[in-house]
């Protein structure tokens, strides 16, 4: 592999720590609240609300609900689950009640900065980017909060674009706004088939985060076969990035 010119990444679970910030929101919020949500087991508490995201966070992704819809849905259906039945209202301040305990534990993984200056430093005039299944407003506050705003020249969203990862046009459509060769440039994301497989599918260098623990479902074999035609890079922390890119 070529030294790349261009280094794209995923922001939720790649850099940002998504699931740690919901997993203490979510604990946090409920125990606020009170009620049979506080009196729950904290583990099943987290995995009820991960698989909430996970449906209803697709569903908008293909269209069957927007963006503040899937918010009411998750809220709805957890309340739901511990015996209460919310309006649209309701659920709406619900969640909102929910995302600013969410957001008071947004950080950035341990590894995300340092990643992005051992790559600076290696790859002299190396850029970087995004490619977010999301609202750009949305993901922006996050960049903001976090600094990475003045990291990163360009942040290409789904809503936007139009299209959500793993079709290869959003890809595509990030790299030409860096005018870089799609060869030339490395797409680095949590999941396997959304954006590893879909980033090497488009031409680029495709790179799985493996992270421990994260709390997506797991690959298929068949993901997993085509991942190795495709020459997808497996790693399981972005410390490894740097050496991945740039074999010494």
């Amino acid at each position: 592999m070529a030294t790349p010119v261009l280094v794209l990444f995923d922001l939720d679970d790649t850099l940002f720590a998504h699931r740690e910030a919901v997993a203490a929101g979510i604990l946090g919020h409920v125990a606020a609240q009170g009620g049979r949500g506080a009196a729950a087991d904290p583990h099943e508490v987290v995995t009820l609300w991960n698989a909430l995201e996970e449906q209803h966070y697709h569903a908008y992704l293909a269209g069957d609900l927007d963006f503040a819809g899937q918010r009411g849905a998750r809220a709805r259906d957890f309340a739901a689950a511990h015996g209460v039945q919310l309006s649209a209202a309701e659920a709406a301040a619900w969640f909102e009640d929910y995302f600013l305990h969410y957001r008071a534990n947004w950080r950035l993984h341990d590894d995300a900065l340092p990643c992005l200056d051992e790559l600076a430093l290696r790859i002299p005039g190396v850029r970087f980017g995004l490619i977010t299944n999301g609202e750009l407003a949305y993901q922006s506050v996050k960049l903001v909060d976090t600094g990475l705003d003045a990291r990163v020249e360009q942040v290409v969203t789904s809503a936007e674009f139009g299209l959500a990862k793993p079709r290869p046009e959003i890809f595509l459509h990030a790299a030409g706004l860096f005018g870089a060769d799609p060869a030339s440039v490395v797409y680095v994301g949590d999941r396997l088939r959304t954006d590893a497989i879909g980033a090497a599918a488009a031409g680029l260098t495709g790179v799985w985060l493996d992270r421990v623990g994260t709390a997506g479902p797991p690959p298929t074999e068949a993901d997993l076969a085509e991942a190795r035609r495709l020459g997808v890079i497996r790693l399981s922390t972005l410390d490894a990035l740097p050496n991945a890119l740039t074999p010494y």
